[in-house]
């Protein structure tokens, strides 16, 4: 039995962090759900941007939709949202089968939005209904202004991926948001059953730190983090609030790790998928890595629900001088305005690909 599959019969979700036109047409995608045990994928502005720049794929339909007024941002949502409802088309047995519980694709607001509630909350809406499927994510990120526009988009009815989350206070903010807009749907007479997952960056944290700390603590951070956060969701999972929600109808808000490729070149290109072992969690994967655990991964010890030696692993980490609270919100911003490089690197790619096309005139 593959690497892969003995994770998922333990109960924790590999998502692919990857979408391209290339793995939809020659099949990659549909090997990675039917022999690597992938049940959904994620994807963000830089992924598409990689996409779109290094293939062949989208040049005819760019030039299509070009000749129909197609630009700038209109033009990338009309190629990620075909290739989305293709990927979810795929997904949908899956997604079936376990009662939304899988088989989910995730597509991301612009990056530009990140600090405005109310036009979040807008293109969270238009993105939805545009995308014309039922298992399809609408990533929000947790910044201070996103998580309003999390429990109205709940509220609302939108399944949502919060990312950008860097914390277990950060998660727990967006676990807030989730709550709250379910508690307005039964205030109301709505289904509580909304989707939500809460998406946990976690190599970062070791990329900002491994050249500031003794060898011994490197690549330690992200996954104290991680640990110190999983408990946070176990506890929220057990307590009166959320039962009482279960008991109505609500589903989780699911923890998703995220950013699981190991930055530093030192370490095992699996680090995090082996540490990050944990039920009823999600891990969204690069395919490098995807290949490299199924080739030579290991599943060994599942992540305690009491969060293990995380506070004690952090409380090293603030004797060698690295201050987790403020490096959590430096993250945050510096991943917020990464993506909107990102994103502007990618409307600049449409234009170049586009460079050669004149529209009839």
């Amino acid at each position: 039995m593959k690497p892969t599959q003995k994770l998922h019969n333990l109960g924790q979700s590999l998502w692919l962090d990857n979408i391209t036109r290339g793995h939809l047409i020659n099949g990659t995608l549909r090997r990675y759900i039917s022999e690597l045990s992938i049940t959904g994928l994620t994807s963000n502005p830089s992924i598409f941007d990689h996409a779109i720049k290094e293939s062949n794929f989208y040049d005819d339909a760019i030039h299509v939709k070009m000749k129909q007024g197609k630009s700038d941002e209109a033009l990338f949502y009309e190629l990620a949202i075909e290739d989305l409802r293709q990927a979810a088309d795929l997904f949908r047995p899956i997604y079936d089968r376990t009662n939304g519980i899988d088989g989910w694709v995730s597509l991301e607001v612009s990056p530009t939005l990140a600090h405005d509630t109310q036009g979040t909350i807008v293109e969270v809406a238009r993105l939805r209904a545009r995308a014309e499927r039922p298992n399809l994510f609408v990533k929000i990120p947790g910044t201070p202004e996103g998580v309003p526009a999390i429990e109205e988009s709940i509220f609302a009815g939108v399944p949502v991926n919060v990312t950008l989350l860097f914390s277990r206070e950060q998660y727990l903010a967006a676990a807030e948001a989730y709550l709250r807009g379910i508690e307005r749907r039964m205030q109301v007479g709505l289904n509580p059953d909304v989707c939500s997952l809460a998406s946990v960056f976690i190599s970062r944290w070791d990329k900002a730190t491994m050249e500031k700390v003794p060898a011994e603590l490197r690549d330690k951070l992200g996954i104290a983090v991680a640990k110190r956060t999983y408990r946070a969701y176990r506890q929220l999972l057990d307590s009166d609030r959320w039962l009482r929600l279960a008991n109505a109808g609500a589903r989780p808000q699911r923890l998703l790790w995220a950013s699981t490729g190991t930055k530093d070149p030192a370490a095992s290109d699996v680090l995090y998928i082996q540490a990050l072992a944990a039920p009823f969690t999600v891990n969204t994967i690069p395919d490098k890595t995807l290949l490299a655990f199924a080739d030579h991964g290991s599943v060994g010890e599942l992540m305690s629900a009491d969060g293990g030696d995380a506070e004690e692993m952090i409380a090293k980490f603030a004797r060698a001088g690295i201050d987790c609270d403020k490096l959590a919100t430096d993250l945050q911003r510096e991943a917020a305005e990464s993506f909107v490089k990102d994103w502007h690197e990618l409307l600049a790619s449409l234009v170049a690909k586009s460079a050669g096309f004149k529209p009839p005139g």
